[in-house]
């Protein structure tokens, strides 16, 4: 899921160089939601796997 957002980022990116306004801000709250739903499910199993031990 890291993999993703971080593409959509660079898509993003380069998106901004090249002056596509729309599809890079798309871009960029796609990779955001992405970040965060990784960051949780992060945060979801570390909890899980401490419960466990």
């Amino acid at each position: 899921m890291l993999n993703w957002a971080i593409a959509f980022f660079i898509i993003a990116i380069i998106a901004a160089i090249f002056g596509f306004g729309g599809i890079a801000a798309g871009a960029a709250e796609i990779a955001k939601i992405l970040f965060f739903v990784f960051l949780v499910l992060f945060l979801v199993s570390l909890i899980t796997g401490l419960l466990r031990r």
